[in-house]
């Protein structure tokens, strides 16, 4: 039998990046032959965080619809219809040349025309859903996919009942297991054993109402013995170097982007984070406490119903991005100091995570490939 031969599209986002990742991986863990393609979006972070982890990438000259008014995002809009005719048209092209036998779509702006022109060849094509809300797209090519991957309960709002397979979202495979990272993540950080930590993460972009609240109040954590290891983003990345001068050595760690994500969970009592599908999924492995800040601007406001599958079932607590400046820091200190609270958050994250999503997945993409055969 000849290899299994994947595309996967999407991107843009740490979010959509790294679960395409995790599922490529657990199809190569699966069989060594298997030859996967990503397509991603010229310009967006897959274009070198993919081949980082070892896979090629193909580029298409796509982006979204602008929501704003403004003179710029309408000249933008003016030239969206030729770019989603050029992605669809280069898309099919990778298509017919790499021969794939299945296609994943993982979310981003890749991800449409890709999953679209495979549809029109009626190649088998697999969803991976990541958020509690289904983007338009997503909605739109759930219709003719052939499986369609959630993390949540009550998808069939969005897509076709039958096609639905409940796997959760795939993670990175160095946070399954934090045993003994611990100690590593101290000395990774220049942490004091002793104290307690919160790690912030915004996401891989950053978040400015979360960097702003953290901003001001940098010296109260230190007056509360609290360490902070701090996710910035590029762009605040400055700003928060020059609030954290002379706290350095007082546990205020500023990082514009955490590469050792494992060491970061495994050090943190407390997270604060946005709350992209990534995300909620990673928290939800690693067993830890968060107060979530959604992004309030995300798509259908997905980011608000993410948290609130989690918030439901008592397993953290949600601070809106308008009230940040308010309650973060109270949130977030109350917290570190309710070892009750903690541990109660604790048992009901634990139990909403998914433990195997990327090998579910996989074993769905093989199913299909098998299925044409």
């Amino acid at each position: 039998m000849s290899s299994l031969r994947v595309i996967i599209s999407g991107g843009g986002t740490g979010g959509h990046i790294f679960p395409a990742i995790a599922i490529a991986n657990a199809l190569k863990r699966m069989s060594k032959e298997t030859e996967i393609l990503f397509v991603g979006a010229k310009g967006k972070m897959e274009m070198e965080k993919v081949p980082a982890a070892g896979y090629q990438i193909e580029g298409l000259n796509v982006a979204g619809f602008q929501r704003g008014l403004s003179p710029k995002s309408i000249a933008k809009n003016l030239t969206f219809p030729l770019k989603v005719i050029g992605s669809v048209t280069k898309a099919s092209n990778i298509i017919n040349k790499f021969k794939p036998d299945v296609v994943v779509g993982v979310g981003g702006f890749a991800s449409g025309p890709v999953m679209y022109a495979a549809q029109m060849k009626k190649i088998p094509t697999l969803i991976q859903e990541q958020n509690s809300y289904a983007g338009v797209t997503n909605k739109i090519l759930g219709k003719k996919a052939s499986k369609v991957c959630v993390a949540y309960d009550g998808m069939e709002k969005f897509f076709p009942k039958e096609k639905i397979i409940l796997t959760g979202n795939p993670v990175r495979q160095d946070i399954l297991n934090l045993s003994g990272k611990r100690e590593r993540g101290i000395e990774h950080f220049g942490l004091n054993p002793d104290k307690k930590t919160l790690l912030v993460i915004g996401g891989s972009l950053g978040a400015r109402s979360i960097n702003l609240s953290m901003k001001v109040k940098l010296q109260e954590f230190v007056e509360n013995d609290i360490q902070v290891v701090w996710q910035t983003g590029k762009l605040f990345h400055e700003q928060a170097k020059e609030a954290a001068k002379g706290l350095e050595e007082k546990g205020i760690k500023v990082h514009e982007f955490i590469g050792k994500m494992d060491y970061a969970y495994a050090i943190a009592d407390v997270i604060v984070s946005r709350a992209g599908a990534s995300s909620i999924s990673e928290i939800c492995i690693v067993r830890k406490p968060a107060v979530l800040v959604p992004f309030p601007f995300a798509a259908e406001d997905h980011q608000t119903r993410n948290a609130m599958a989690l918030v439901t079932h008592h397993a953290a607590i949600l601070v809106k991005d308008t009230e940040t400046q308010e309650r973060l820091y109270n949130e977030a200190l109350e917290l570190l100091q309710n070892k009750e609270k903690r541990d109660k958050l604790i048992e009901n994250v634990g139990n909403l995570a998914f433990t195997n999503a990327d090998e579910a997945i996989a074993n769905e993409i093989v199913r299909l490939a098998n299925s044409r055969k």
